[in-house]
């Protein structure tokens, strides 16, 4: 139960099928093996949340849709046991609005929620993304998809540490 990926989405509007950047870190028997970012042009031309990711129409104009991204998403999902996120319903959410809208299959692995686990693990709180990146030392760029993407795997494979020490890996 060590190969995962850890995904993050930045969105343009309230819209889940809106994604403007994607962050995905695979992670194969406990090390990361591959980092990807992407900026997707979302499907309206609106960017609402520009003043929370810095992402802006004219950074992603010229930029693949989501549905022209896809085969280049989709390998980084073959193999593994499971995907991680931090509020892992949204990512979720975000991942399967984006694929039904394109008429694409999303990846049929479990989510794991980094908060969840954090709250478990460490019993952290508040357990907001720069909250358990502080208590853990990992560096983080919040609202940067790839460094929020990567501040997941590390969660995960921080807990994965943990949990093998007393005996509880991660499943």
């Amino acid at each position: 139960m060590d190969n995962f990926v850890a995904i993050d989405f930045e969105t343009a509007d309230r819209c889940r099928d809106s994604a403007c950047s994607i962050g995905l870190v695979r992670v194969e028997e406990g090390k990361v093996v591959d980092k990807v970012h992407y900026l997707i042009r979302p499907p309206r031309q609106h960017i609402e949340f520009t003043y929370i990711h810095g992402i802006a129409w004219r950074d992603v104009a010229g930029e693949p849709s989501f549905a022209e991204l896809w085969p280049t998403l989709e390998p980084m999902f073959e193999g593994v046991d499971f995907l991680a996120a931090h509020n892992a319903s949204f990512d979720r959410g975000v991942l399967s609005a984006c694929c039904n809208a394109h008429n694409l299959t999303p990846p049929s692995s479990a989510f794991i929620c980094t908060v969840k686990l954090a709250r478990d693990t460490w019993n952290i709180r508040p357990t907001k993304l720069p909250n358990v990146c502080e208590y853990l030392g990992i560096p983080l760029k919040h609202h940067d998809a790839l460094s929020d993407a990567e501040a997941c795997a590390r969660i995960v494979i921080s807990a994965n540490q943990s949990k093998a020490a007393s005996g509880r890996a991660c499943r």
